[in-house]
């Protein structure tokens, strides 16, 4: 079986994740590289996001919650046969003082999404002018950074342990495990954040990945864009380099790997080595996903 569903991301938005707010001004969430600073959005950020979308859009239950008296965590008696929250991100229960509790790790991993274009100290100057005319209230100032760029995450799941929990001696059907693995990939597919007023875009404009048998994520960290005049590229040497390489039984990643693209975003997709029957529309892309999934339930 081919264990590992692995997807490098990249979308377009703005203003997605703050931090720490000094005085009136409210600051992005950044960390730097090469001397530069790039905004991102949280690795729990994504996740909360794409946990709202499976409910809110698909009707997925959200797990309870409750507390042993020190900390919020899901319910002791919450199990992933009727919750595929906790299936898919794992889950935490203390069960008393001094008692072990029961942890179930994250099937599905996420990194953060990190911006592909340096921020430049853009700042958003504001008030409550609209509000502040209508009284003898004095007007209020406030400052916020803003930033738009492409971001990148990746996402890993381990097909294996979708649906099974030893903790409570649960295996589900394999129907159920496509049907949850569905759901994920839907969520994504469809991925939006609501933050300040604003309802932002996360959907892919460029996907690369595929099913693997190994669990590393190939092209985390291999995606770089080069901007020209009206024209967006990727830097192809990682991502070529990356496709040739052999990780298992004379395997190479591009035996596996597919990519999925909004048309007109970036330039040089041709410039990929791999075969145009692995190049899809982001549709398309899905569909040929999901078919592979369910070749490996068979």
């Amino acid at each position: 079986m081919s264990n590992f569903l692995t997807l490098t991301i990249i979308f377009k938005a703005g203003n997605l994740n703050y931090g720490e707010s000094t005085g009136n001004i409210s600051a992005l969430k950044k960390l730097s590289f090469k001397g530069k600073s790039y905004t991102y959005i949280s690795r729990q950020a994504l996740r909360y996001d794409i946990v709202r979308i499976m409910n809110e859009e698909f009707s997925m239950p959200l797990t309870p919650v409750g507390s042993d008296g020190k900390v919020v965590q899901f319910e002791a008696n919450a199990k992933i046969d009727k919750y595929p929250e906790i299936d898919l991100f794992g889950y935490m229960k203390t069960s008393g003082e001094g008692n072990k509790g029961k942890i179930r790790k994250a099937i599905v991993r996420l990194s953060d999404a990190i911006s592909l274009e340096q921020w430049n100290n853009d700042i958003d100057y504001g008030n409550n002018m609209g509000l502040a005319a209508r009284t003898d209230l004095d007007n209020m100032i406030f400052q916020s950074e803003i930033h738009r760029s492409f971001y990148t995450y990746t996402m890993t799941i381990e097909l294996k342990k979708i649906g099974i929990d030893p903790n409570d001696n649960i295996n589900l059907d394999n129907k159920e495990k496509i049907k949850r693995i569905n759901l994920l990939l839907d969520s994504i597919k469809i991925l939006y954040r609501d933050i300040r007023g604003r309802r932002e875009d996360l959907s892919p404009l460029f996907i690369i990945g595929g099913i693997y048998e190994v669990g590393n994520p190939f092209f985390y960290n291999k995606i770089e864009l080069n901007f020209g005049r009206d024209i967006t590229k990727l830097n192809i040497g990682p991502i070529n380099e990356t496709l040739e390489k052999i990780y298992i039984d004379d395997k190479k990643v591009k035996d596996n790997t597919k990519i999925g693209y909004v048309d007109g975003i970036i330039a040089n997709l041709n410039e990929i080595k791999i075969d145009d029957k692995n190049k899809f529309n982001m549709e398309d892309f899905f569909v040929s996903i999901k078919n592979k999934i369910k070749e490996i339930y068979k």
